[in-house]
């Protein structure tokens, strides 16, 4: 199965020895017996057709959904494309919030602050635990999306909608080692210093990385009428 893979940001450059963000998920996913094309529509560059991939993957981004940057609207239109033509696609953090607004949800900078570091997720049934890096939120989910995923913090951590879309604000493509490169080289003066200590504090904590790509496996391969 081919997944287009569609970059919204870049990693620090600090960071950037360990690739683009395609390469996250690449990795994440490689068991699982897929083939990659990824396009940087970050840069600009877009797919001509929602059928040039089976299944696509929207990724993170430093960017909030609701900046004016031009590459948003094609973006946006291009999901719902998807969407009509039912070909499964998967957003995570930047990618989970340009899908819900683009269906006609909202998203916002959170006024409850920063998500970052190891947290506990309650995820279709059961807890499993995922590095965050986030303040930005759906706020209001879309009319048609299922709320499968969450927090006290983030009650929209998660969304289904239908058997086409799944997203997550979450990140489980970044290991420990990346969010400690995050938390030095893009968490400071910006992320609160208690939020900062307490996020270094986990950076040894177990995390459930292959269950949630499993899942995202799973939902990319299952059959649809």
């Amino acid at each position: 199965m081919k997944i287009g893979i569609l970059i919204t940001g870049h990693p620090p450059e600090e960071l950037s020895a360990r690739g683009r963000y395609d390469a996250y998920f690449q990795r994440l996913l490689g068991d699982h017996d897929f083939t990659y094309q990824a396009w940087s529509v970050v840069d600009g560059e877009m797919p001509d057709s929602v059928k040039d991939a089976e299944g696509w993957l929207i990724t993170g981004s430093r960017h909030g959904a609701y900046e004016p940057h031009p590459w948003i609207p094609p973006l946006e239109e291009f999901i719902r494309a998807c969407y009509a033509a039912h070909i499964p696609m998967i957003g995570v953090c930047f990618g989970h919030q340009i899908i819900a607004q683009a269906m006609g949800g909202t998203v916002e900078k959170f006024d409850g602050g920063w998500s970052v570091g190891a947290v506990d997720y309650a995820l279709e049934g059961e807890t499993v635990a995922i590095n965050a890096w986030h303040q930005d939120q759906v706020t209001v989910k879309p009319a048609q999306a299922q709320v499968i995923g969450s927090t006290d913090f983030c009650a929209n951590a998660a969304l289904l909608y239908g058997d086409t879309f799944w997203t997550i604000q979450p990140h489980p493509e970044y290991d420990h080692d990346f969010i400690e490169g995050l938390l030095e080289h893009r968490g400071k003066g910006v992320v609160p210093d208690p939020q900062i200590n307490a996020a270094r504090a986990k950076l040894d904590a177990p995390l459930d990385r292959e269950k949630v790509a499993a899942r995202m496996a799973a939902f990319f391969k299952k059959e649809r009428a």
